[in-house]
């Protein structure tokens, strides 16, 4: 019987990882009869709890401090002494009352109390994805809920946000050292910005998050700072290591304060999630199917999708994807290892109809991927 294993992102917006796995499933069994793997798969920004979950860890729910201070209530997911944390879930864009950008005052403080939460409960070995923050504060507010203390000149702790680190002048680390000790820290990551300067956290991802011309040189000179302070008091500057301005400078507060490995949010999931072991349980004539929302050059910037095939071409196991749109040409999905691609827009040109009713599309793709790949499969064997 043939294998189908699909391990599929979200279609952000519309539906969930798991959601996307279930339409693509029914339309495969209505034309054919494979044995139907499901592994849900995350590039280590929003989704990854969700994907966790699916894949066996238990889900935890907790109430921490949106990005603006406000509580919020979010999941981590664990399984034994690992735990894997959203930071979009807790303080990300998503959480920002009412939608409203608060630049210079948003706070990476409600991740620090998710670890928080995840090593009180006796977690050792904490998973981290960064993606779609809110805020511009260099983990400052991350390291403050884990016992960091951050004074002014007149001994008194800093406020939330990156434009209090201009007014830093002391840190006290010996909290968050008993805090963290033992406590392996892992951070999904894909991208290599430094903290600071022309291509640094602020100037880049400071304007995506209502950070103005102005905002963005404040904020830039605040995380100076910050790295200043920090560098003299551990003897460690990591302000132009790659990946430290991920996150609005989370990257940097990870490697410099909780010696934190930095790495590709899609292998860190595809290992999470046991894709590894999925796959290799496939054999002549099985099929994997991935997928996301949109299947353009950004997939090919360890997007899931880039990643999934990847590791299934280096298998031998052909990959086909579905999505709301292709903007690639078969020829760069063929080097991606895609053999071809099935988009929404392709059987429905309804636009909102694409985005308000995905699943009977979706599943209508299934239909077309059975008829194309399994049946023919089917009768050549």
């Amino acid at each position: 019987m043939t294998t189908v294993l699909i391990a599929a992102d979200k279609f952000k917006g519309t539906l969930t990882a798991a959601e996307v796995a279930a339409a693509v499933a029914a339309g495969l069994r209505r034309v054919s009869d494979p044995e139907i793997q499901v592994v849900p798969v995350a590039d280590g920004g929003d989704g990854t709890v969700a994907a966790a979950i699916e894949a066996g860890f238990s889900a935890v729910p907790v109430t921490a401090s949106g990005p603006t201070g406000q509580p919020v209530t979010t999941t981590w997911a664990r399984r034994g002494e690992t735990a894997v944390i959203e930071m979009a879930d807790v303080t990300g864009l998503v959480r920002l009352p009412g939608g409203r950008l608060d630049p210079l005052h948003a706070t990476s403080r409600g991740l620090g109390e998710v670890i928080a939460a995840a090593i009180d409960g006796g977690c050792h070995d904490i998973v981290v994805g960064i993606g779609g923050s809110a805020s511009t504060d260099g983990g400052a507010g991350m390291v403050q809920a884990l016992g960091a203390r951050l004074t002014d000149d007149t001994g008194l702790e800093l406020g939330g946000g990156g434009v209090g680190l201009s007014a830093l002048a002391a840190v006290d680390l010996s909290g968050l050292r008993r805090r963290i000790e033992g406590v392996r820290f892992t951070f999904a990551c894909d991208v290599d910005t430094p903290l600071t300067g022309p291509r640094g956290a602020a100037a880049v991802y400071g304007p995506q998050k209502g950070a103005s011309p102005t905002d963005v040189a404040v904020l830039d000179a605040a995380l100076e700072r910050w790295a200043d302070v920090v560098a003299a008091a551990t003897g460690r500057d990591e302000r132009a290591a790659a990946g430290a301005g991920a996150a609005g400078g989370v990257g940097y507060a990870a490697l410099a304060l909780l010696g934190a490995t930095l790495r590709p949010g899609i292998d860190l999931v595809l290992e999470l999630v046991g894709f590894s072991e999925a796959l290799e349980a496939l054999g002549p004539g099985d099929l994997v199917v991935t997928g996301e929302g949109s299947l353009d050059e950004q997939t090919l910037h360890g997007k899931a999708p880039a990643g999934v095939a990847a590791a299934a071409r280096a298998r031998g196991v052909p990959v086909v994807a579905v999505c709301g749109r292709a903007t690639l040409s078969s020829e760069r999905l063929e080097r991606a290892g895609i053999s071809a691609a099935y988009a929404l827009v392709d059987v429905e040109p309804d636009i909102t109809r694409c985005m308000t009713q995905p699943a009977p599309i979706l599943e209508e793709l299934g239909a077309l991927i059975a008829r194309e790949h399994l049946t023919l499969r089917s009768s050549v064997q």
